[in-house]
């Protein structure tokens, strides 16, 4: 007995595929890193403490 994969539509209403909602969904956390790095960035510019070279 062979099984025949068929994929299952949710209907006429079915706006978008998984591909293109998983590259939307990587090109919007691409933008949050780049955005989160920006912020960590600067504000280690302003704070970053000059470097102690203690040897033990």
């Amino acid at each position: 007995m062979s099984e025949e994969v068929v994929p299952q539509q949710a209907g006429p209403a079915q706006p978008k595929g998984l591909l293109q909602q998983m590259e939307e969904l990587m090109a919007a956390l691409n933008a949050d890193l780049s955005a989160l790095d920006a912020d960590l960035q600067s504000a280690g510019a302003s704070t970053a403490p000059a470097e102690e070279g203690e040897a033990g």
